[in-house]
This record gives structure tokens, sequence and C-alpha cells, in this order.
């Protein structure tokens, strides 16, 4: 039986070159190559789920989109209606 605070485990294979510069990158922080990992890897996961759910917009696509929003004319089309109700079923 597993309890919320039970600890799993990754292996890893790798070169002996990445090996020593994992570890020496985790000298240099003063972490264990166990922490140092953990945490790079939590950091790196997190930037990619961030990544996954960010638009990034350039200046004019900004003014746009802004320009679309605040049209008091425009109507939203099936696409924007469906995405609507998506958003409100995970937000609740």
């Amino acid at each position: 039986m597993s309890s919320a605070n039970s600890e799993t485990q990754i292996n890893f294979r790798l070169t002996l070159s990445q090996k020593e510069t994992i570890e020496d990158a985790a000298t240099e922080m003063g972490q264990t190559v166990s922490d140092f990992a953990v945490a790079t890897l939590i950091q790196a996961a997190r930037k990619v789920l961030n990544d996954q759910h960010v638009t990034l917009l350039s200046e004019r696509d900004r003014k746009v989109f802004a320009a679309i929003v605040d049209d008091e004319t425009t109507q939203p089309n099936d696409a924007i209606l469906k995405a609507v109700e998506r958003y409100g079923k995970q937000v609740g």
C-alpha cells in the first residue's frame, strides 16, 4: 500500500561525460546529485507544461486580438462558443 508521502524512483542511462557534467553542476550548486537532478527536472517539466498553456502574440497580433474582443458588433463563432464551454467545465 502506498502513502501520499511515499517516494518513487526514476532511473537513467547516461554516458560517463553526461554523468560527470551533472555531478560537477550539482557540486557547484552545493547539492547532491539527486537533489540537483530532481530540482532541474521539475523546473524543466514545469516550463514545458507552462509553455503549452501560454500563447505569445506579436504586438501586431495583440492589437488585432484586442480590437476583435473590444468590437461589440463581433459575434463569437461556434469554435469560440465551444472553447468557452470547455473552459467553463475545466475551471468549474
